[in-house]
């Protein structure tokens, strides 16, 4: 399937000017893994990106794979939806009065009454709950991987109606509530797998600059083009020396993981597909990067969901966790 997917790219490139006459006689002299690695090779060209991204929605970052963004703003009190629609553009659906945890600030500890700040997906509806939730929950990823890097503490972050017997406060423990006719109609609105949630101390941006995200893309696929082919010192000079695994592994023991694997040199395929890379809210330069990572050799083979979390710093894309 992957042969016949090339083979039908590779006829298109040389059937335009981008590659004509100069691909062919590479292919006729080299093979076709020439022709390949020239190819992985363009896509970590910052101006490719540049130019890709020209008509692309990146109100709220890169996003690939999420038609809806519900965007807490816990200074107002306030839970919005976007869409997609038919140009590709996020728009207001709805906006939803919310409530949130009593205490300022980002959640740190189990019991803080903080609701966190962060990037999370809704793992889970819930309909069959006590009274006091209202009548459903939609349960968020909290503690995610940049959390969990953090010592973060904690669980059972959701967004749920009000109590239908019960009086509540004007707080919740953590967790967001909107009324019930509103938790109806948000769950009429949304498929929980193509939803993404932010939550900031303030209005989510809708500025990113795409030159960042251009940078980010094209960093991104060094990254990817140095484990390809198996260069051990440009793969692990992405990563930060504040760099955590989500398993809690440290640098030192990654790299030496990582050089014995990159050591047998195999043939590989890595493909990149639903690329997400948000802005972390409430922090300066930090990115929230999620894909489906595709990857096949002789000894191992892996479809997945990747998470990076990462830095911008120096000028350079650097990790500092991942899942």
């Amino acid at each position: 399937m992957l042969n016949k997917l090339f083979l039908t790219v590779f006829t298109l490139l040389l059937s335009s000017t981008l590659f004509s006459n100069d691909a062919l006689t590479n292919y006729r002299l080299n093979g076709i893994n020439e022709i390949e690695k020239k190819m992985d090779l363009g896509l970590t060209d910052e101006s490719y990106w540049k130019e890709y991204l020209v008509n692309i929605d990146t109100s709220f970052g890169y996003i690939e794979s999420y038609r809806n963004i519900l965007a807490c703003d816990k200074s107002n009190s306030s839970l919005t939806l976007y869409t997609r629609d038919s140009n590709n553009s996020y728009k207001v659906t709805k906006e939803y009065a919310a409530y949130t945890g009593e205490k300022e600030g980002d959640k740190a500890t189990e019991g803080d009454l903080k609701t966190p700040i962060g990037i999370y997906a809704l793992v889970k509806k819930i309909s069959k709950l006590d009274s006091f939730y209202g009548p459903m929950a939609f349960v968020t990823s909290y503690p995610n991987t940049y959390d969990k890097y953090r010592n973060k503490e904690g669980h059972g972050i959701w967004i749920h109606g009000l109590p239908t017997e019960q009086e509540r406060d004007e707080f919740t423990k953590g967790c967001i509530a909107i009324n019930n006719q509103d938790i109806k109609c948000l769950n009429n609105n949304i498929d929980i797998n193509k939803t993404i949630l932010i939550i900031a101390n303030n209005s989510i941006s809708n500025n990113i600059s795409k030159d960042k995200l251009s940078f980010l893309l094209s960093s991104l696929y060094k990254w990817r083009y140095a484990w390809l082919y198996s260069d051990i010192d440009s793969y692990l000079d992405f990563y930060s020396q504040d760099f955590k695994r989500f398993d809690g592994m440290n640098l030192q023991n990654f790299v030496n993981y990582k050089t014995r694997i990159f050591s047998k040199n195999e043939k590989k395929t890595i493909i990149f597909n639903e690329i997400n890379i948000i802005p972390y809210p409430n922090t300066e330069d930090i990115y929230k990067i999620t894909f489906i990572e595709t990857y096949h050799s002789n000894n191992f083979s892996f479809i997945g969901k990747k998470v990076l979390i990462i830095k911008l710093a120096n000028k350079k894309m650097e990790i500092i966790t991942e899942k």
